[in-house]
C-alpha cells in the first residue's frame, strides 16, 4: 500500500490536467521540428492571441460551470469592436470613451441574454445562438465599412507592452487571479458550483440561482466586448463582418479542453488556461508546420471534439479512482 501512494498521487495529478501533459508534448516536438516555437517573437504572438481568447473564456467558463452557456460572445466582441472603431476613427476620439462604450455594448448583448434566461426561463442556447447572429447584425449595421488608423494611444491597448509583455497578457494574468480567487476562496464561487451541480437544491439552499448567472451573463457580454477592442487595436483596423467570426467556437473549444464540464458543475481556472494556451499553441504550430488554412479548420474542428471526448475520459478515470480509493478504505477499516 504504501508504495501505490505517489503512483496514485501521480496518476490523479495527470487524469485531472491531461492536456497539459499534452500541451507539453506538443510544444517540444513542433520546436524540434521547426526550431522556430520558443523564438520570443512567436511566443509574444502565441501570448497576445491566447490573452483575447483568455479574457472572453474566463467568464464562459464560469456561467458554463454554473450550468449556462453563452453563444454570442463572438458577436459580442465585433459589436465592442466596432464600437470603439467608430469613436476612434482616424484617431479622432477618446481612447477611454471608446474602450468604455465597448464594454457597455458587449454588457447590452449580455443583459438581452440574462434577460431572456433568468427572468423569462428560454433555453440559454437557444437564446444565445439567436443573439449570436442578431448582434452579428447590428454589428455590421453599426460600421458598414472598415475603419481604421485609430491613433497611437488606442493602439497600446493592442500592441503595446508593459516590461517586455504585451499589455493584453497582464489584463488577462490579472483576470485568471481575480476569478480563481472568486471560485476558490468565495461564497459566490462555491454558489456558482453549486448551481451547476443541482438548480434545485442549490436554490433550497438559499442560493441566489437567478441572480447569479444574470450578473455572469452580463459580464459575459461586458468582457467579450472589451477583447473587441483589443482585436482592434492590435489590427488598427475594423472590418465589421468578420471580427470574431467563429470566435465563440473558439472559446468553447478552449474551456472544454481546459476541463470545464459542458453539463456544469465543474471546472478550474487553471484547466481554462491550459485549454487557451492550448489551442493558441495548437494553432501557431500549424502555421510553423506550414498546414493549409483549410487543414487549419479541421484540426479546430476536431480540437473541438477532442475537447469532449477528453472531458468525457477524464470523467471516467477520476470515477474509477475515487472508486478505488473508496475501496482501499473500506479494506483498510474492515
Amino acid at each position: 500500500m504504501k508504495n501505490t501512494g505517489p503512483v496514485t498521487a501521480a496518476v490523479e495529478t495527470l487524469v485531472r490536467t491531461p492536456l497539459f501533459v499534452l500541451l507539453i508534448v506538443m510544444v517540444l516536438g513542433v520546436h524540434f521540428t521547426t526550431d522556430s516555437f520558443f523564438v520570443w517573437q512567436n511566443i509574444r504572438g502565441v501570448l497576445q492571441d491566447s490573452a483575447v481568447i483568455a479574457i472572453v473564456a474566463l467568464p464562459v467558463a464560469v456561467l458554463l460551470i454554473s450550468g449556462y452557456i453563452d453563444l454570442s460572445v463572438g458577436s459580442s466582441l465585433a459589436l465592442g469592436g466596432v464600437v470603439a472603431a467608430v469613436v476612434m476613427d482616424k484617431g479622432s476620439g477618446s481612447p477611454a470613451v471608446a474602450i468604455l462604450l465597448a464594454v457597455l455594448a458587449g454588457a447590452l448583448v449580455g443583459l438581452l441574454n440574462a434577460i431572456a434566461v433568468t427572468v423569462l426561463g428560454l433555453n440559454s442556447f437557444i437564446t444565445t445562438l439567436g443573439t449570436l447572429t442578431a448582434v452579428r447584425g447590428v454589428a455590421q449595421l453599426v460600421s458598414p465599412t472598415p475603419r481604421n488608423n485609430f491613433g497611437d494611444a488606442f493602439g497600446f491597448l493592442g500592441v503595446g507592452t508593459l516590461a517586455g509583455i504585451p499589455l493584453s497578457v497582464w489584463i488577462a494574468l490579472v483576470l485568471l487571479v481575480a476569478a480563481a480567487v472568486v471560485l476558490t476562496s468565495t461564497p459566490v464561487g462555491r454558489h456558482v458550483y453549486a448551481l451547476g451541480v443541482n438548480r434545485e437544491a442549490a436554490y433550497l439552499s438559499g442560493i441566489h440561482v437567478k441572480a447569479i448567472p444574470f450578473v455572469l451573463f452580463v459580464l459575459s457580454g461586458a468582457f467579450a466586448g472589451f477583447a473587441g477592442t483589443i482585436v482592434v487595436a492590435r489590427l488598427n483596423s475594423a472590418p465589421a463582418g468578420q471580427i470574431g467570426t467563429g470566435f465563440e467556437l473558439v472559446v468553447l473549444t478552449a474551456v472544454l479542453l481546459g476541463g470545464v464540464a459542458l453539463t456544469g458543475g465543474e471546472g478550474t481556472v487553471f484547466g481554462v488556461l491550459v485549454g487557451v494556451l492550448f489551442y493558441g499553441a495548437l494553432n501557431n504550430s500549424l502555421v510553423l508546420l506550414g498546414v493549409t488554412t483549410f487543414w487549419q479548420s479541421v484540426a479546430s474542428g476536431l480540437a473541438l471534439i477532442a475537447a469532449i471526448g477528453l472531458s468525457l475520459v477524464s470523467q471516467l478515470l477520476r470515477d474509477r479512482l475515487a472508486a478505488a480509493k473508496a475501496r482501499r478504505l473500506a479494506a483498510a477499516t474492515a
